[in-house]
């Protein structure tokens, strides 16, 4: 699994297409919303507020297949079937929604644009927060000229529907029901049953209060920004600054090169991640004299039953780190999990919920090798939508081949110098352990 942005993926020459499914007139029953979902949704309809996937399909594959395919896909996972609106006292809601199958719809390609500005146009309005429903599956056609013949499926979503793992769920799925079909079995045979995001925000709610001692260091982190979730502690510049945010991919390790730093990671007695905290952390300290501090998303698929299931499974957390030593490094990320496996809702609520100032700094990495195996050649790649951000937001991916990175920040001449400095500096640190592997 690689990643990559909608303003720079690769698509093929060919037709675009996309299928739209309908809802039933009325709603079904209210149902919860998280505490991540009520703080996406509730910056209101925008966009770029959505996630995609794509991935090669088999050679052959027809659009009534796909159609059909795709909608068994959303029947199964319950988060599909829902929608966000605001009732009457301003208070934001989600209901259950009934989908009726799609039809498809062809996006020409005007003369002198590119496929890729369409289908962002497209994503943009169609997977936006309060959309109903609020998620689209696209597919580019190779023309005859193109060496791959085979369709390239799109699949976005609001991000209030889906995490990155979610997408690999979804596309195992979608290549399942493909091939029941094709062995003429209805799509979706033999899948286990999937349980309902809604059913995870319900388990969250029940959960008994966090301790004492999770408070107090909730309270110690947020204190020390004034009540605000950690800032890139370089210059970033203007966060009034006019434009999309920059977005730089990297691959910073190739698989061998991510062996030997697993490798190297084992002799210390740690885990790969907290080698690569180690040297996040010494690269904070070598330009801003100051230790690692970002928010740290974490995964809340405690419990096998969300494992196969599609949502928003993860919550965020805070990973302090001042002190470079791997031992230390893997302290602060058991700390940072367990931090984030409470309720935050309660925790942060003191503080007026998650608060955000320009130049938040978040850091991300995902482990795709622990993920469901896609068919070979089906080449799945994580698709950004475009944005501006005042912020700092740092994604690693490890994979088969390698370790990846996509970060965005803001289009100013500060954070380009500043962000670009620490993540060079990252990436020597990463190459210099791996070579001693």
């Amino acid at each position: 699994m690689r990643l990559t942005n909608v303003a720079r993926m690769a698509l093929p020459q060919g037709r675009l297409l996309s299928c739209a499914v309908l809802p039933a007139p009325g709603r079904g029953r209210e149902l919860p919303v998280s505490f991540d979902q009520g703080r996406h949704v509730g910056l209101g309809q925008r966009p770029g507020s959505w996630m995609a996937v794509s991935a090669r399909l088999p050679d052959g594959t027809g659009l009534d297949d796909l159609a059909a395919s795709w909608f068994a896909v959303l029947q199964r996972h319950a988060t599909f079937s829902t929608a966000f609106s605001h009732a009457r006292d301003g208070r934001l809601q989600l209901h259950e929604i009934t989908l009726t199958p799609g039809r498809w719809t062809e996006h020409p390609v005007p003369e002198g644009d590119e496929p890729r500005a369409v289908l962002r146009r497209l994503f943009d309005q169609a997977c936006a927060p309060f959309e109903v429903p609020s998620h689209r599956l696209a597919v580019m056609l190779p023309s005859a000229s193109e060496p791959d013949p085979r369709p390239l499926v799109i699949v976005g979503a609001d991000h209030a529907h889906i995490d990155m793992w979610s997408f690999v769920i979804v596309l195992e799925d979608l290549f399942a029901c493909l091939a029941d079909l094709r062995a003429g079995r209805p799509p979706g045979t033999g899948l286990p049953p999937a349980a309902g995001f809604a059913e995870h925000t319900a388990a969250l709610e029940a959960m008994p209060p966090a301790p004492p001692e999770v408070h107090q260091r909730w309270a110690e982190i947020l204190d020390a920004e004034a009540g605000v979730m950690p800032k890139f502690p370089l210059s970033l510049g203007d966060p009034d600054f006019v434009g999309d945010s920059m977005v730089d991919v990297r691959d910073l390790l190739d698989a061998d090169q991510a062996a030997r730093f697993a490798d190297v990671a084992g002799q210390r007695g740690v885990r790969t991640i907290s080698l690569a905290v180690s040297v996040l952390t010494q690269a904070t300290l070598e330009l801003a004299g100051t230790g690692l501090r970002a928010v740290f998303p974490v995964h809340s698929r405690h419990e096998e039953r969300w494992r196969n299931s599609v949502g928003w499974y993860i919550t965020n957390s805070v990973i302090e780190s001042d002190d470079p030593d791997p031992a230390a490094c893997a302290r602060a990320v058991r700390e940072a999990i367990a931090l984030g496996s409470y309720p935050l809702a309660p925790i942060l609520a003191p503080y007026g919920g998650m608060r955000a100032a320009p130049g938040m700094f978040a850091i991300s990495w995902l482990d795709t090798r622990r993920l469901p195996a896609l068919p070979v050649g089906a080449d799945p790649r994580y698709v950004s939508a475009v944005v501006r951000d005042d912020g700092v937001m740092v994604w690693f991916i490890v994979n088969d081949s390698g370790l990846h990175l996509r970060a965005r920040y803001p289009r100013t001449p500060q954070a380009v110098r500043s962000v670009r400095s620490w993540l060079d500096r990252v990436e020597s640190g990463m190459h210099a352990l791996a070579a001693r592997g």
